[in-house]
């Protein structure tokens, strides 16, 4: 199941696509709207990771555009250090059930 990951932060955004990706997640991320908004049309995403510096007009904004382009969970994250162990044990056990859901 693919997953998006959208942030404000760059390097936090690395920092959980490089555990997703190290534990055999399929993940992308970026980090504004738009380029949320351009991945999300194309259906590809079951899952979106929203972090905690995304303020709220723009996390409902987007919340709302990804339950109608077939985005099964919508995440929301603020990371706390370290951000591998938080990964494992905060966002890897959603997305695993949201993949068995499909």
């Amino acid at each position: 199941m693919r997953t998006l990951v959208l942030g404000r932060t760059p390097a936090r955004v690395t920092a959980v696509l490089a555990t997703l990706r190290a534990d055999g997640f399929d993940a992308q991320g970026v980090s504004t709207d738009e380029e949320a908004l351009t991945l999300l049309r194309t259906g590809e995403f079951g899952v979106l990771i929203i972090g905690g510096g995304v303020g709220p007009a723009s996390r409902s904004a987007i919340r709302a555009f990804a339950a109608e382009h077939k985005v099964r969970r919508v995440i929301d994250g603020a990371l706390r250090e370290p951000f591998d162990t938080y990964v494992r044990n905060e966002f890897e056990p959603l997305i695993r059930e949201a993949a068995s859901q499909g």
